[in-house]
């Protein structure tokens, strides 16, 4: 009677365990029981915490304190009353650059543009960075690469070490390898690592000389992998920053969608190759040929009011002027958005890095969505 009550006891392990795997799914992240409840997960196309909690992105950018930042001149002291300061103004999440350039050289590439490690300071610069997130409850959107690195500004050999590595899949299997797994498993227990943004503004590496002009198929190469390595890894979820809807959507008017799941497996074979999310960029230069994003749905055509994206996924503006949009403020940017079911805005910058504003431009559209709809902001503290 025993050994029949411990088969028992086991067979019902047994089946409880690949009813649980089953639950994932193809093409899901790794199922995780224990998931912290302030985790950003996709729901019904939007987003949200502790299973059916919606939170919407009322968020900015603050791309470096100091360029290449973690590896180089990282300021702890900044980023904890920086990131106090927009907590307090209704800010939950901010895009940051984690590599601008790579200057710093805090990934290790040699001339074929194999990656062959990574500094010791560049980690310990980011667990000091997002124990900082954690503690203020920012929501990070990490980018892990930009245009810029792809760049020839004066003399910077360092542009063709990393052309070489999109065109090589060896080179771009070492990124994976020495770089972002161990970025994901390092930082996946951590909820308010809720996003890597895979390249800033990739479409610049495939249009401008200075950049290369190289071959969507090697970009798009390169988000695959890494993408397929994310997602097998963590349940971190996974963008690409484009520039504008060009290269982000397929149709009529757009020269189809590079980063779709289609175009990605068809580049690396493998399920989990896919994005959770679009996160286009908005400056005023675009609306000539696509309109603004605020006063469009993401999907949909472009003659029926929307801005071309697969509707399939849930859509964040990545990047706008802080200073607001062609005959509107940025109050009514941010506010328009979340009526037309964009699940959030990341305006540029919270720290003035350039022209388009800062602070306190920033801050009074985050002021009033929070005041609009704390629910959504900061579901938990409600």
């Amino acid at each position: 009677m025993m050994k029949t009550m411990k088969r028992v006891f086991l067979f019902m392990i047994t089946a409880t365990m690949i009813a649980v795997l089953g639950c994932a799914g193809k093409g899901s992240a790794p199922h995780r029981l224990s998931e912290d409840p302030r985790r950003i997960t996709i729901s019904d196309n939007k987003f949200v915490v502790d299973s059916d909690k919606p939170i919407w992105i009322n968020g900015a950018n603050t791309p470096w304190n100091k360029w290449n930042d973690f590896g180089g001149g990282y300021d702890p002291a900044w980023w904890d009353e920086h990131l106090k300061a927009l907590h307090n103004n209704g800010v939950n999440a901010i895009r940051v650059w984690i590599n601008c350039n790579n200057d710093q050289n805090a990934v290790i590439i040699d001339n074929d543009g194999r990656i062959t490690g990574v500094s010791d300071k560049h980690w310990a610069d980011l667990d000091s960075f997002f124990d900082l997130a954690k503690r203020h409850e920012i929501y990070i959107m990490a980018t892990i690469l930009s245009f810029d690195h792809f760049k020839n500004t004066g003399s910077r050999p360092a542009a063709d070490k990393w052309r070489n590595m999109l065109q090589s899949q060896e080179a771009i299997e070492s990124f994976v390898h020495h770089y972002t797994i161990p970025f994901a498993k390092r930082y996946g227990s951590n909820p308010f690592l809720w996003s890597i943004d895979l390249m800033n503004e990739p479409d610049w590496v495939h249009e401008n000389e200075e950049c290369g002009r190289l071959a969507w198929e090697d970009i798009s190469r390169f988000f695959a992998h890494n993408a397929a390595a994310i997602h097998e890894n963590s349940t971190i979820l996974v963008t690409v920053g484009m520039s504008f809807p060009k290269y982000n959507a397929d149709g009529a008017g757009y020269e189809g969608n590079k980063v779709s799941d289609a175009f990605l497996q068809n580049l690396y074979a493998n399920e989990n190759a896919y994005l959770d999310f679009w996160s286009p960029h908005y400056y005023d230069w675009v609306r000539q040929s696509y309109g603004t994003p605020f006063t469009s749905t993401p999907s949909g055509a472009r003659s029926a009011g929307g801005w071309g994206l697969d509707a399939s996924k849930p859509a964040v503006i990545g990047e706008c002027s802080a200073k607001g949009s062609a005959n509107s403020t940025l109050p009514d940017d941010y506010n328009n958005a979340f009526e037309n079911g964009w699940q959030g805005v990341m305006a540029w910058t919270s720290n003035c890095v350039d022209a388009n504003g800062g602070f306190d431009e920033l801050t009074v559209a985050t002021r009033y969505m929070m005041e609009k709809s704390k629910k959504n902001i900061f579901p938990f503290d409600n």
